[in-house]
């Protein structure tokens, strides 16, 4: 079995009684490193992180599921990474996003609504000679490559 669908697995058995709780990725990196993103709909605290990598390097040990010595590293996804799920926008509304469009475009705006197949931003646009007016924009998932929350501050 695939070390990141048996993890997917038990990351999911560990929150199954957690419905706020979510699971982002998991990754292998090539160094031996298993990363596991999960987040929360008011965040995720420590103590979740540190439930879930006992409970996830337990039975990867019982299992014996990785033959070589690996780091276990459990956390929410940086402010630097990008969304990746739905659950991800919704958690969203409000902020500021920054997004990559499959035609090569880049758009800017806060997010105010995110269904399942599309989000609307309000942003910002000034045509010339005119004053910078707020003007909502609604992007299908689909066209949309990476969306990244911008920090701000102001």
């Amino acid at each position: 079995m695939q070390v990141e669908k048996r993890v997917s697995e038990l990351v999911e058995e560990k929150i199954a009684d957690r419905p706020d709780l979510f699971l982002v990725e998991v990754k292998m990196l090539p160094n031996n490193k298993l990363i596991i993103h999960v987040d929360g709909d008011q965040g995720i605290s420590i103590q979740d992180c540190v439930a879930i990598s006992r409970h996830v390097g337990f039975h990867l040990e019982e299992e014996n599921a990785i033959e070589t010595a690996y780091n276990l590293e459990v956390s929410s996804p940086g402010v630097g990474e990008p969304l990746k799920l739905l659950r991800q926008y919704a958690k969203n509304i409000g902020r500021e996003l920054g997004l990559k469009l499959t035609n090569g475009d880049k758009k800017e705006g806060k997010l105010v609504e995110a269904t399942e197949s599309s989000i609307t931003i309000e942003e910002q646009v000034k045509e010339k000679g005119k004053k910078v007016q707020l003007v909502s924009s609604q992007i299908a998932l689909n066209d949309i490559t990476e969306t990244k929350v911008l920090i701000s501050f102001k």
